[in-house]
């Protein structure tokens, strides 16, 4: 099955060159800076664990569930992820997960105690 299609020419019969609506270079850096976070987080998750033991008072195999829950989450969300991207768009979702994972970094860290 092949699809015929039409290229734009000038007036001089050459093909146009084509441009990309919007400049990959930035779609690659805001893809690494997203998979950095992503890694990130986990890391840090993995360091704070004998933190988050010692202060909650519980033993190292009760803070593991921290990075277990936050693992499964993760597994959750990526394919809600895909059908969230259909109804919302790719752009919008990903500003939108950029914004609401600041916020919550931002609440974490400006915590005062813990009521768990």
């Amino acid at each position: 099955m092949s699809t015929i299609v039409n290229v734009p020419t000038n007036t001089e019969g050459e093909q146009a060159e084509w441009k990309p609506a919007a400049n990959p270079w930035m779609i690659a850096v805001s893809v690494m800076i997203a998979t950095f976070m992503v890694v990130l987080d986990s890391s840090v998750a993995n360091v704070a664990l004998p933190h988050i033991a010692g202060n909650l008072s519980a033993s190292t195999d009760e803070s593991t569930w921290v990075l277990t829950s936050y693992l499964v989450s993760n597994a959750i969300m990526l394919p809600a992820a895909g059908w969230i991207t259909r109804r919302i768009g790719r752009k919008r979702l990903f500003m939108i997960s950029i914004v609401v994972f600041t916020g919550a970094s931002l609440l974490c860290g400006i915590a005062i105690t813990c009521r768990c």
